[in-house]
């Protein structure tokens, strides 16, 4: 008689077929999906309504998404709104509070402590560290209109 131990660890948790690991996430939907998160990064975006837009279960869909991924949805959308943000402030025209709601943050002070967590540093320490970085020197290169 096995034990549950043996039984659990010698079967196979995924198989491949057709080219790509069974229990991951359709490629197709993947793309889908990763798509409509970076077109409504400035939205509140729920489980449910990311599951919906690929017609999956949400529980499904979570799962599925991070052994696609690797990290859950909810990570995988804050990572991209804080990469979408450090890309506005380094651009240095906008106030923190604006770039704060444009990448979906309700308040400036959430934004600031998801980006000092995910980052290591505040959105205007960035900003700062981001602008004595001087920009390439282009007259050596040719310009194309």
């Amino acid at each position: 008689m096995e034990s549950l131990g043996t039984m659990v660890t010698d079967r196979p948790t995924m198989t491949v077929v057709a080219g790509r690991m069974v229990g991951d996430l359709p490629a197709c939907r993947l793309r889908r999906v990763t798509q409509y998160i970076q077109d409504n990064l400035h939205r509140k975006l729920r489980l449910g309504e990311l599951s919906a837009h690929v017609h999956m279960s949400p529980y499904h869909f979570a799962r599925l998404f991070k052994r696609s991924t690797g990290v859950p949805p909810h990570r995988f959308l804050v990572r991209h709104r804080i990469d979408e943000a450090c890309a506005l402030l380094a651009a240095r025209k906008v106030p923190i509070a604006e770039i704060a709601r444009s990448v979906g943050f309700r308040t400036p002070s959430h934004f600031t402590t998801t980006f000092r967590r995910v980052t290591g540093m505040t959105p205007s320490a960035y900003r700062n560290s981001s602008a004595q970085i001087a920009p390439p020197d282009r007259s050596s290169h040719p310009t194309f209109f």
